[in-house]
């Protein structure tokens, strides 16, 4: 790792500031926050509550260890949990008690006085402490003076992020199936989406460059974007993953045309690697050694760095829990402060609650044993992931090929046909129109979710145009069969962009047992080879 002294400062990068950004003071209210630490000082300027009249006097739990997931076990917990039910009581989980007293024994403890206080926008010391430590050992950045500063989850940090960077009416980049949160946000403010086509890697560089140098203002509308918002680990909702070699190109492309990355990465931690079928797995494919396992994980953009031109989101809500509502920002110090400065007057600090709980966690894990715990559920997820298409090549006849055109040339490709019932005949019900694929799928290399191509033109009295409608209607049958899936349409950058026939199922592995999921697969099976003899 390059040590600080020798990594580049940030460049100036304030002229991709939005009006709005540059138009934010410090909130008048946090100028007194310096003072507030100051020893002796009576504080009688702000309306702060005494922390005597909060009704807790300490919070604790009981957290689970680091090690409470097998990193070499295949299997995923869930799976076992019949067995507990079979005996009649939950299985035994090993934990520690944390406490967190209202009034602190040492100056350094994490403590309900001030974290139940109104705070800054830059969170609990301790939690900055850890974070800082964290980034640079696991992230590394490209250049010596960058920051974090912590807000209320990704969503939060996209939002301030579009707002800091982009005026009305301007555009950004995003791969051509997105995030719709990250859409939804944008929209209200006249910010709209340009896609660019992915691959087998997320979003493809050739187009990006393509896009750029085509750009035409005013057929567009707006000018050149200079804002790209990207997942690039378990693409959501494609679930690809980007190498380092691609984040290179891309990041050369983004320097040359001066354009701004906003890294979102809530599934870097859930990286599984490749999918290999039931029959022929022989090994568990993720590392048993946690060092290792750190290892193999791919490199940021941020680590790619050099200018301070990336602004990263990091989440809790993948790797602890959502409801803590806790992420960060990595990026230049200009940036994290137009950033800390939409936060003092918005959101401010995240929630107390929440923010001591997760800094006692981690402080009591420390590095190596959040690691460890990262690593669990890295094995878990890819348990869960295999654990799903397995249950689809039981459910229907999938056919292995190689991709030849498209998002997914090269990529290693499922498709499925209808399998034999009962005995080897096809019943009456279920007897398809010649051989035709119903859905086809790439499984993911990390995140959440398995995303479906469904070939709609093999629906019975199929005609170009129905897609959108056929979508709907299989989305809704298959809720009302009792699974609920995500409908392809929520994701797409720009509507006008989808190809003739393309309709796509988000199906998350995050969620349901093994014994739920197995059933899901079951009742989409009835529900799709029903839907592609009878639409109607």
């Amino acid at each position: 790792m390059q040590s600080s002294e020798k990594r580049q400062k940030a460049i100036d990068l304030s002229h991709h500031l939005s009006d709005v950004a540059r138009a934010r003071a410090t909130s008048p209210l946090k100028e007194l926050a310096r003072y507030f630490g100051r020893p002796g000082i009576i504080t009688l300027a702000g309306g702060t509550p005494s922390p005597h009249y909060f009704p807790f006097a300490a919070i604790s739990g009981d957290a689970l260890v680091p090690e409470s997931f097998s990193v070499s076990n295949a299997q995923s917990e869930s799976s076992l949990s019949w067995l507990w039910k079979l005996f009649g009581s939950s299985r035994k989980e090993k934990t520690s008690t944390i406490s967190i007293p209202k009034f602190p024994e040492r100056p350094e403890d994490v403590n309900l006085a001030t974290a139940l206080q109104y705070g800054t926008a830059t969170g609990l010391p301790q939690l900055q402490k850890f974070i800082n430590n964290f980034v640079e050992k696991i992230y590394q950045p490209g250049y010596a003076d960058w920051t974090t500063l912590v807000q209320t989850g990704n969503t939060d940090g996209w939002s301030r992020a579009i707002l800091t960077l982009c005026n009305p009416g301007e555009a950004f980049i995003t791969e051509d199936w997105t995030y719709p949160s990250a859409l939804a946000s944008s929209e209200p403010y006249g910010i709209h989406p340009v896609g660019v086509p992915m691959d087998h890697e997320g979003m493809r560089s050739d187009e990006l460059r393509k896009l750029l140098v085509e750009w035409d203002e005013a057929a567009r509308g707006c000018k050149r974007p200079h804002v790209m918002y990207t997942v690039p680990v378990g693409q959501n909702p494609t679930g690809v993953t980007m190498g380092v070699s691609r984040k290179k190109e891309i990041y050369d492309i983004c320097v040359e045309y001066d354009i701004i990355i906003v890294e979102d990465d809530p599934y870097y931690f859930l990286q599984m690697g490749p999918y290999i079928p039931k029959s022929e797995r022989t090994s568990e494919g993720i590392p048993s050694d946690s060092e290792k396992w750190i290892a193999s994980l791919t490199s940021t953009y941020v680590k790619l760095d050099y200018q301070g031109r990336v602004i990263r989101l990091d989440t809790f809500s993948k790797t602890i829990a959502p409801g803590s509502r806790l992420g960060f920002f990595t990026c230049n110090p200009r940036f994290a402060e137009r950033l800390e400065r939409a936060g003092e007057t918005t959101t401010q600090a995240p929630c107390g609650f929440g923010q001591s709980l997760i800094t006692q966690l981690l402080t009591t894990w420390q590095y190596d044993g959040y690691v460890r715990w990262l690593h669990g559920l890295a094995v878990q997820y890819k348990a869960r992931r295999d654990f799903l298409i397995d249950g689809l090549a039981d459910e229907f006849k999938l056919k292995i090929s190689l991709g030849t055109s498209g998002s997914w040339k090269g990529c290693v490709v499922y498709t499925a046909f209808a399998k034999p019932q009962h005995g080897g005949e096809m019943t009456e019900k279920f007897r398809p129109l010649d051989d035709r694929p119903y859905f086809s799928l790439v499984p993911p290399t990390a995140g959440m979710f398995v995303w479906l191509k469904v070939h709609f033109e093999n629906v019975r009295g199929f005609k170009e145009g129905d897609e959108d409608t056929l979508e709907i209607k299989l989305w809704t049958n298959l809720a009302e069969a009792g699974v609920l899936v995500g409908p392809g349409r929520y994701f797409v950058a720009e509507e006008d962009e989808v190809g003739p026939s393309e309709g796509h199922l988000r199906i998350s592995f995050s969620f349901a047992s093994d014994q739920d999921m197995k059933k899901a697969v079951k009742i989409l099976g009835e529900v799709v080879r029903d839907f592609f003899e009878n639409p109607e």
